[in-house]
C-alpha cells in the first residue's frame, strides 16, 4: 500500500501567470473608454504588461507583437495563438492568431515574416462591456 497524498504534494500542471489577470483588466479597461481612444490605450497597456513581465523571468513568458490590419485595425497577436483586433470603429474582438485572418508574408533565405493581416470579423467574437 503506498502512503497517502497530502495536499500540499498535489500541483496544478497548468502555468498561469500575474500577465492574465492584467490582461483581462487591460480589456475591461478598454471598453470602458470612447471608442476612438480604444486602439492607443489598449497599445500603451499591451506595452506596459510586457515591461512588467519582462522583470519578472521567473513568471511564464508573455509577448505581444503588434500590427496593423489591411483595414487599418490594430491587431494585437501574443505567444499563445489568441490575438486582439481593435478595428477601425473602436470594437474590440477576440481572434485566433491563424485562422482569422487572412495574412500575406515575406520570405527570404533566412525568414518568414507577417506582410499583411487581413482581419476576417464574422469568425471572431466581439468583447462589448457588461453595461451593452
Amino acid at each position: 500500500m503506498t502512503d497517502p497524498v497530502e495536499l500540499s504534494d498535489l500541483r496544478s500542471g497548468v502555468l498561469t501567470s500575474p500577465a492574465d489577470a492584467l490582461l483581462g483588466e487591460a480589456i475591461a479597461a478598454t471598453l470602458r473608454l470612447p471608442a476612438e481612444d480604444r486602439a492607443v490605450d489598449f497599445e500603451d497597456r499591451m506595452r506596459g504588461i510586457e515591461a512588467y513581465m519582462k522583470a519578472r523571468p521567473e513568471e511564464r513568458s508573455w509577448t505581444c507583437v503588434f500590427f496593423t490590419g489591411t483595414d487599418g485595425s490594430r491587431i494585437f497577436r501574443g505567444g499563445v495563438g489568441h490575438s486582439l483586433v481593435i478595428d477601425p470603429d473602436g470594437r474590440l474582438w477576440r481572434a485566433r492568431s491563424y485562422e482569422d485572418f487572412l495574412t500575406t508574408y515575406t520570405i527570404t533565405e533566412r525568414t518568414c515574416e507577417i506582410e499583411t493581416l487581413t482581419p476576417l470579423y464574422p469568425q471572431m467574437r466581439e468583447y462589448r462591456s457588461r453595461e451593452d
